[in-house]
């Protein structure tokens, strides 16, 4: 496994690009919370240390991850919101349940972005088990939600300088 041993949420804090001006959105579901909630405090951890105001930064919680991508639409349409982290986690079961949520929420988030122009982070955990889910919501392998907010700093930071 290329993660194995690895913690891949690592970042220089002086690489961060300012985010005092930004505002954005956070969709995160409530399926899985134990994990959704670790990556949302990861992503708000990355965008504090950042600059972004905390009055900058609006969270709603949704449904499941197949919710996700209407969430992340209802937030990009606003002109208040420059950008959008959507959160989720759908682990794997004993039905092809998974292979729809996954692909529902991963195309319907791609759309948003190309829809709406603005970057809109994909920071949805597609998991065989809760143990791997667990590794990478802000365990072993650090936490995609910390990771998401990183790169949506770098793509706001390079919409704002094109």
């Amino acid at each position: 496994m290329a993660t194995a041993g690895k913690n891949l949420s690592s970042y220089k804090s002086e690489d961060l690009p300012n985010g005092a001006h930004f505002k954005v959105g956070i969709v995160v579901s409530e399926w899985n919370s134990a994990y959704t909630e670790g990556m949302l405090q990861g992503a708000q951890d990355v965008l504090i240390e950042a600059g972004v105001p905390e009055h900058g930064v609006r969270v709603h919680w949704v449904p499941g991850s197949y919710e996700l991508p209407l969430g992340a639409q209802w937030l990009a349409e606003r002109d208040d919101i420059d950008g959008v982290i959507c959160i989720g986690s759908v682990i794997r079961g004993e039905t092809a349940h998974f292979d729809y949520v996954c692909s529902a929420a991963s195309q319907g988030i791609l759309r948003v972005n190309q829809d709406t122009g603005k970057p809109v982070m994909f920071c949805v955990l597609t998991d065989d088990t809760a143990e791997q889910a667990e590794a990478r919501s802000g365990g072993v392998h650090g936490n995609k939600g910390t990771e998401a907010a990183v790169g949506l700093l770098k793509m706001l930071a390079l919409r704002s300088s094109l």
